[in-house]
């Protein structure tokens, strides 16, 4: 599993920050969360379009979702037939109607639009989760959550039941096998199950409960650090570095990483403020990747 920051600037782009996309690449599949514009550009020998099965969108703000029509044009120009889901808060339908229908967009392959708030999506190997967070418009953040694992192989025990040899691979295929009349299940010969990695990501939001709430104990936390002190904020619905860093704490996350920064503070005075209150917390860079 792995996250790559393809945006993380906060409402306009500069030399070194794009418009906010995260992309998750698990399991040969990649799951987009924002599209700012310049997304499919910083996609270039870092993700494939033709892997994203899903993207979703936070909100309605351009700087979040105006990079999907490039993006979508390109998986076209490249004959995509497999179809795509974008997932979206209340009025994804009707915005995105109007925005593929302001241009000769030409899209050759199925696209399925779906407005969910508090929706689960089940997959066989994971779930994703939305909730709404407190940024002014409609406006959800996303819970990914892989899902329990089988335990560990304990190839000591298995050996001294008897399974050697292609018995091994017999088990992991079948579930059991037979020695000498006696069955052998795969659970006797595996550990207790193992729980599922989990990402949350809170996009543009004044500080939330509901965060705290969904992101407790989860391994990575992705959480808008737009400004340093509540005077810069102006009344706008985001939230401090420090504030972030109070909710990481409160929902005892594994890993705290700020994203959508503002472009008036230099990457140094981000990192010296987070270490202040969140001792080890991460800020994104454009195309860091990071692997659980």
């Amino acid at each position: 599993m792995k996250v790559v920051f393809l945006g993380t600037a906060a409402g306009r782009p500069t030399r070194t920050r794009s418009l906010p996309c995260i992309a998750l690449q698990f399991e040969g599949e990649t799951i987009l969360f924002d599209c700012g514009e310049n997304a499919q550009r910083q996609m270039i020998s870092v993700i494939s379009p033709s892997k994203i099965g899903k993207i979703f969108i936070s909100h309605f703000h351009g700087d979040h979702y105006l990079g999907l029509g490039g993006l979508l044009q390109t998986m076209s120009l490249n004959r995509r037939e497999t179809p795509l889901s974008i997932y979206g808060p209340q009025g994804t339908i009707e915005y995105l109607k109007h925005y593929f229908a302001s241009g000769h967009f030409g899209i050759r392959f199925e696209i399925t639009l779906c407005e969910i708030e508090e929706t689960t999506i089940e997959e066989d190997l994971y779930r994703i989760r939305s909730f709404p967070v407190d940024h002014g418009v409609a406006t959800i953040g996303f819970v990914f959550e892989e899902k329990e694992k089988r335990g560990r192989f304990l190839e000591e025990k298995a050996k001294s039941m008897g399974i050697r040899g292609k018995l091994f691979s017999e088990i992991e295929e079948k579930g059991r096998v037979d020695i000498d009349g006696k069955i052998i299940t795969l659970e006797e010969v595996t550990g207790p199950p193992r729980p599922g990695r989990k990402i949350v990501y809170a996009a543009d939001t004044l500080p939330c409960q509901k965060v705290v709430e969904v992101a407790h104990n989860c391994d990575m936390l992705l959480h808008e650090g737009t400004y340093l002190n509540d005077e810069d904020r102006h009344g706008t619905y985001h939230t401090t570095v420090k504030e972030a860093c109070e909710i990481a704490k409160k929902a005892k996350v594994k890993t705290l990483v700020l994203t959508h920064i503002s472009q008036r503070y230099e990457d140094h005075e981000i990192r010296e403020e987070a270490e202040k209150w969140f001792p080890g917390a991460v800020v994104a860079e454009d195309l860091m990747e990071i692997e659980l």
